[in-house]
């Protein structure tokens, strides 16, 4: 595979590329990146910058959940702005005064768990995958007898701010679906963060994560049901993350 008229030497390992999206075997010219290779590394970096300030569209998010047979409240984390929100993270993880009220008047009695869908660092990931991911759950879900409140849509959210909506909510497990920070081979990726007994204060070390939801990662079917799984443990077992309490 060496030498060739566009100067390019390429790579033996180039027949693994049909396997991972990674960036390996990209070959050389003379001592750097061939030309197609560059510019490729270059549109990645745009399409991940992009990610981080792109806009949750919540009403066109909360048609898709209604469409699909879920409830919807909407809500604000404290982060007034995209500026705010990626200078302070402290600020998406919490709500802002309106939406505390508006939790509070929807609390009640009997749930055992609320969704939250939140943009994160890359709101196409909760646009495109949340909706899927969650039909795709509902027949495990029910199978299971889980009793939900309705989905909160969170603009400006961070994964904590599923501790408090849960708080408020009056839900005994709180499960974050957002965008993952974007990566050059996957800009809208979805992770998914489950907390028993949600409050604000609780650590990352508490919680269950499920990442690289997306159909280029992991399946929304093969997702949903460890999704369930996860659930169904942390309620019999009272307690998720990898610290015992």
């Amino acid at each position: 595979m060496s030498g060739s008229l566009t100067g390019v030497t390429g790579d033996p390992w180039y027949p693994l590329r049909a396997l991972t999206p990674a960036r390996i075997a990209l070959g050389r010219a003379g001592v750097s990146l061939p030309t197609a290779a560059h510019l490729d590394f270059q549109l990645a970096q745009a399409r991940a910058r992009d990610a981080v300030h792109d806009a949750l569209d919540v009403p066109a998010l909360r048609r898709d959940l209604e469409a699909a047979g879920f409830e919807s409240l909407a809500v604000r984390s404290a982060a007034g702005s995209r500026e705010v929100y990626l200078k302070r993270p402290d600020l998406g993880r919490r709500l802002d005064a309106a939406s505390r009220e508006s939790l509070e008047a929807a609390a009640g009695p009997g749930r055992d768990a609320v969704f939250v869908v939140a943009d994160g660092l890359a709101a196409s990931a909760a646009q495109r995958h949340a909706v899927p991911l969650l039909a795709a759950a509902a027949p495990g879900l029910r199978a299971d007898g889980w009793r939900l409140g309705p989905v909160i849509v969170a603009e400006q959210g961070r994964v904590a701010i599923a501790d408090e909506i849960g708080g408020r909510i009056g839900a005994a497990l709180a499960v974050v679906l957002l965008g993952e920070r974007p990566g050059l081979s996957a800009p809208d990726s979805l992770g998914a963060y489950l907390t028993w007994e949600p409050r604000v204060g609780r650590t990352d070390a508490e919680r269950n994560c499920i990442s690289n939801i997306r159909p280029e990662g992991l399946a929304y079917d093969l997702a949903a049901a460890t999704l369930v799984h996860l659930m169904t443990e942390a309620r019999r077992r009272r307690v998720s993350g990898v610290v015992g309490r």
